[in-house]
């Protein structure tokens, strides 16, 4: 059962993907320069996608945490000033808090299980908790692009803000977990009213974009080879659509 909710979740995110293509595409790109770009290394990605899954705790994880760090950075995006992918938002967003409910259900089984369970469920977490963090994107003094982002409202939150408000949100449930958050420094400050925690290693971050994460050549290859094997049902396509249109001529 929770092997075929785990596909039900990788069937929207492959929809999602289509939407975001469908949006980028009203700017004046097509889906075949996109792809070209990502085989290419020219195109940047999540950098999360770049970090190895070991283990079934680690789908909960992906779940509780990476999803929940995707609808912190999505919800706002939903009154983005670009239609189109304030559109696309809304329902990505529906469906992503599905997956974060699906991650935290699987992490508090596995919490609430055996020695070794609550051990593996911690592991997904001291792994996933600093690439969780880093998919905000760099602090606001590093950032390249926010300040144009917010001036023309695409983004409606800085990197920071959404980033202490992930924690804020998410430590409270690893406690209720019974798990321990990876980080020495976190603890509550009552004067901020939010918690202080440490930032994640940024030297880490812009390499794995650099292309030279742990997973990044697996990911890349795996990519190319679905492209290439799917040249086919492309050219399949191709021909069916050219032969209808020629019937229509004629």
């Amino acid at each position: 059962e929770r092997k075929m909710i785990l596909l039900a979740k990788v069937q929207d995110e492959a929809g999602h993907g289509l939407y975001l293509y469908a949006a980028a595409e009203t700017l004046g790109i097509t889906r075949d320069d996109m792809t070209e770009q990502l085989l290419s290394g020219r195109m940047k990605y999540s950098s999360i996608f770049n970090y190895p899954t070991l283990t079934w705790a680690d789908m909960g994880a992906v779940g509780w945490l990476v999803d929940g760090a995707a609808i912190m950075n999505q919800v706002p995006l939903q009154r983005t000033s670009y239609g189109p992918y304030s559109r696309a938002m809304i329902r990505i967003c529906k469906e992503e808090s599905f997956h974060q409910r699906q991650g935290y259900d699987i992490m508090m089984k596995m919490a609430q299980g055996s020695e070794a369970q609550k051990r593996m469920a911690q592991d997904a977490l001291n792994r996933f908790w600093y690439p969780s963090l880093m998919m905000f994107g760099p602090s606001d003094a590093e950032s390249v692009h926010s300040a144009q982002s917010m001036a023309w409202k695409i983004k409606m939150n800085t990197n920071d803000e959404l980033r202490q408000k992930f924690v804020d949100q998410t430590v409270p449930q690893a406690e209720f977990l019974g798990l321990t958050v990876p980080d020495e420094n976190l603890k509550w400050n009552e004067e901020r009213g939010h918690y202080d925690f440490s930032q994640p290693d940024w030297d880490e971050f812009f390499n794995v974009l650099k292309g030279n994460g742990p997973c990044n050549a697996e990911r890349l290859s795996a990519r190319q080879k679905a492209w290439d094997d799917g040249q086919w049902v492309r050219d399949g396509l191709l021909a069916h659509a050219r032969k209808k249109a020629a019937s229509k001529v004629a």
